[in-house]
Parts: C-alpha cells; sequence; structure tokens
C-alpha cells in the first residue's frame, strides 16, 4: 500500500509526536524538532498548492478500506476551499513555533502541538464522515491539555466548560453521522458513511432531515462559535496560554466554518437554502453584538476574543449569503483574519510576558520602546479593520457585497457595523502603543529575532493578499463555483 502525500502529512507529526514521548529528550530539543517538522509539512504543502489543478473536484485523493463490515473508510481528498485552509495551517503554526521559541515550556507542550497538527489536517483532508469525526475529537484533546497544564486563572474550570460545551456539540453530529449511515443501509442495502455516498440518500423524512441538518450545525456553531454559543468563549481566552489562544482563533475557529461548507452544503442543500435567511441574520447579530461587546472590554486578550467572534459571525453571514461575492470573501477572510487574529494573539503574548499586565488602561509608550512590535501590531490591526491595501479590506468588501446582494438592508447594516469596528481599534491602537503613558513600560523588549522572522510571513501575505488578490482568489473560485451552481444550483450573482 503506497502512502500519499496527505497521509503524510496528517500522520508525520503524530509519529514524531510519540517518538518524542518515548525518546528521553528535554524541551528545547523537543521544540527544535517538532519546528522542524511543520517546516516539512509546510513544504508538502506548497508541493500540493503547486500542483493542484483549477477545477472543482477533490484531488490528490486517497482510499483504503479501514471497517468493511460497516462501509468505513480511510477516504482522504483535498479540493480548493481545503486548499486555503491547508496552506493556512502550514504557514502558521512554524510561525508560532517561532513566537513561542523562547517561552520557557515543558516538552509535553509542544508534543501536543505536534498531535493538534495532525488531528487538524485529518480534519481537513477527510472524506467519510466517520474518518472526520475521528479527527475532529482527536484534535481536541491536545488543545484542552495544552489550556488545562499550560493555562493561568481558573484554567480548570475553562477546560472543563469547553469540554462541555465541544462533547455536547460533537454528540449531536454523531448521533447524525450514526443515522445518515443507517438510513444508506436501509436504502441501498449496505453500509457507508463516505460523503459521496450519502449525499444520495432520498428516504428520509423532512423533520427528520432537519433534525440532522441542526444536530451538525450545533457542533460547528459551538467551535466557531455563533451566537448563542458563545458562553465558553471569554473565559477560555482570557486563561488559555498564548499558544492555546493562537490556535483556538486562528485555526480551530476557521475549521467550523470549514466544515460548515465542506459537509453541510452536499448533504442538505435544500436545508442550507431555505435557513440561509435566519443564519445571515444570526452572523449580522453576532457582528454587532460581538462588537459592542468586544468595545465594552479592557483586558485586551478578552477585547480580541469578542473581536474575533464578531468577524466570524461575519463570515458565516457571508457563506449563507448563497453567491459568490460572499462565498469568496467568507473563504477570504477566513485566511486574512486567521492570519491578522493569530499574529495579534502572539503579539499580545509578547507584551504580556514583558510587562506582565492585559489592561489597556495600563498601556501606552509602547512605540518608542518597541518598533519592530509596534510595525507588525499596526499591520496585524490594520488587516482586522480591513484597510484598503490588506486583505481584510478585500475580503469584509466581497461579503458586504454578497450580503448586499442577498439583502440591500442586511448589507448596509454590516457595512456601518464594520466602520464603527474599524474606528474602535484605531482607537486601542492609539491607546495601547502610541500615546504616552505614567505607566512603566521600561521592560518592554522588542521583538527577538525568531520573532521578527516568525512575523514576517504573516504581515506579507496580509499585504500581498490585498495588492493582488487575484493571485489567491483564482484557486478556490471552481469549487466555489461548484458548490454554488452544481450542489446549491442559485445563480452566481
Amino acid at each position: 500500500m503506497s502512502i500519499g502525500i496527505l497521509s503524510i502529512i496528517i500522520f508525520l507529526p503524530m509519529i514524531s509526536a510519540f517518538l518524542l514521548m518515548i525518546i528521553p529528550l528535554s524541551s528545547r530539543p523537543t521544540r527544535n524538532i517538532a519546528f522542524g517538522i511543520s517546516l516539512v509539512i509546510f513544504a508538502l504543502a506548497l508541493y500540493i498548492y503547486a500542483h493542484f489543478e483549477l477545477t472543482g473536484t477533490l484531488q490528490f485523493k486517497e482510499f483504503y478500506p479501514w471497517i468493511k463490515s460497516y462501509g468505513i473508510s480511510y477516504s482522504l481528498g483535498i479540493d480548493g476551499f481545503s486548499l486555503i485552509i491547508l496552506m493556512l495551517i502550514a504557514t502558521l503554526i512554524p510561525s508560532a513555533y517561532l513566537l513561542l521559541w523562547n517561552n520557557a515550556r515543558s516538552k509535553s507542550y509542544w508534543i501536543n502541538m505536534l498531535f493538534i497538527q495532525s488531528g487538524i489536517s485529518g480534519t481537513l483532508f477527510s472524506l467519510d464522515l466517520f474518518l472526520f469525526y475521528f479527527f475532529w475529537e482527536a484534535m481536541l484533546l491536545p488543545v484542552f491539555m495544552i489550556i488545562g497544564l499550560f493555562g493561568s486563572g481558573n484554567r480548570v474550570f475553562s477546560t472543563l466548560k469547553i469540554t462541555i460545551y465541544t462533547i455536547m456539540g460533537s454528540l449531536f453530529m454523531f448521533v447524525s453521522i450514526l443515522y445518515l449511515g443507517v438510513a444508506h443501509y436501509y436504502e441501498f442495502g449496505m453500509w457507508s458513511f463516505a460523503l459521496s455516498d450519502l449525499v444520495n440518500i432520498t428516504t428520509i423524512a423532512r423533520e427528520h432531515k432537519i433534525l440532522l441538518f441542526f444536530g451538525f450545525m450545533l457542533a460547528f456553531a459551538i467551535k466557531i462559535p455563533l451566537f448563542p454559543f458563545h458562553s465558553w468563549l471569554l473565559q477560555t481566552y482570557s486563561n488559555s496560554p498564548t499558544g492555546g489562544v493562537f490556535l483556538l482563533s486562528s485555526i480551530m475557529a476557521k475549521l467550523g466554518v470549514y466544515a460548515l461548507v465542506r459537509f453541510m452544503i452536499p448533504l442538505f442543500p435544500d436545508l442550507f437554502v431555505e435557513f440561509s435567511a435566519y443564519f445571515v441574520a444570526l452572523g449580522i447579530f453576532g457582528l454587532v453584538y460581538f462588537g459592542i461587546a468586544a468595545i465594552c472590554q479592557m483586558n485586551i486578550k478578552k477585547m480580541f476574543a469578542y473581536s474575533s467572534a464578531s468577524h466570524l459571525g461575519l463570515i458565516t453571514a457571508g457563506v449563507f449569503a448563497l453567491n459568490v461575492q460572499g462565498m469568496m470573501g467568507s473563504s477570504f477572510l477566513i485566511v486574512a483574519h486567521a492570519i491578522a487574529t493569530g499574529g495579534v494573539f502572539l503579539l499580545v503574548g509578547v507584551m504580556e510576558r514583558h510587562l506582565g499586565i492585559r489592561s489597556l488602561s495600563a498601556l501606552g509608550g509602547i512605540a518608542t520602546k518597541a518598533p519592530w512590535f509596534t510595525l507588525y501590531f499596526a499591520i496585524m490591526l490594520f488587516c482586522t479593520v480591513g484597510i484598503p491595501g490588506t486583505n481584510g479590506f478585500v475580503a469584509e468588501l466581497l461579503i458586504v457585497l454578497g450580503i448586499f446582494h442577498y439583502n440591500p438592508y442586511l448589507g448596509v447594516l454590516s457595512a456601518l457595523t464594520v466602520l464603527v469596528a474599524a474606528s474602535y481599534m484605531f482607537w486601542v491602537f492609539q491607546k495601547a502603543v502610541l500615546v504616552k503613558s505614567d505607566n512603566d513600560v521600561s521592560q518592554m523588549k522588542d521583538l527577538s529575532a525568531h520573532e521578527i522572522i516568525g512575523l514576517f510571513p504573516l504581515a506579507f501575505l496580509i499585504l500581498a493578499m490585498g495588492v493582488y488578490p487575484d493571485l489567491f482568489l483564482y484557486k478556490i473560485e471552481p469549487t466555489l463555483q461548484y458548490y454554488l451552481l452544481d450542489i446549491l444550483h442559485v445563480g452566481v450573482q
């Protein structure tokens, strides 16, 4: 049996993690090896990107029977949407290692980072719903370990809270997956959990289909999170270590949106269209609600946590707008927001490590002490507010246009909310970095060489994707056209 490139991306970090658990190495060499593995994954992702054909079909497919008697298979593949997420992950994780380079963490911290990368990749490539569920759960355990072992404050309670929420959502999704497998058996006389087979089921009653739709939606809504499934957000982000917050905000939340598109559109195309208005409205409500919540925060981590949730509401609204502008903008904002938010949280971690403070009122005058820090912080923040020349601007413009095509009133509301949020973020930048204060910031040090190098690819992508978005958009457009025209059967506006 030959091993495909997708399997290598999944299992190389996992196998390396198990070996590092056995080999008696200290934290530093473990970190170095883990970083080297992330660079290998980045190189493999670049190879896939370079050889990816501009079609709406799945590529680099792998298929091996797993549990034959119940139709469970090891089935992998990648399309334009998952390709963009793959490149995002492959770029962010090596950068995170460099930003966390000087953190005094134990060996288990870096081992859990490897397990997380494997789980994320498996979730991204899975075409069998049972396999998807396996990796969906597998990637959560190391995240919980990082939060529970290396977090601050009431980290145990925070870990317990997010565990209960995610398990609850996953349970409903698991029951829905089992129901689909049973339905396929009764209709076709054979077991299968392959997405390509489950989409052919025609015997499920409408009321049951709606329950299945929301069974999946609940799991993804908690992960994103969408209002009102966000109560775990504040405490978890506040008490998580920098690496944990980075993983939750920049990667894990985006996988919720990815799974929503990748599985719910093919499985429930009619319900996706039918309930689109509700989720567009819910996404915009989240945009407004979380935006106001962010403005009311003085703790930097809490403020950016709510800001992140606000952007994810906008992404969700764009997905359900049912036009190419909205979906393209959402795909673009997934990347833009992940890069910017990940960079911001990593920089906040640096600031917290040097100054030991998280409050906006305690900051000021950092620009003169740390010019490299200020430069990168400005680029990341300008991306989050959608300044022209950044990828955040392109993404938010496309989403607003998509929502406007869906409903002009909601389009105007979303545009006004984005503008208000941008104004507030400018104030945050001025308050936290530029304005002088009476507080002692003498302990603030500028970024190290590792940190400067780690943030460079993120800053470069923000500007490159903002100046020349077509270089990146063309890879994903055929896939989105396929979702809209061939599956949802809606006209591309």
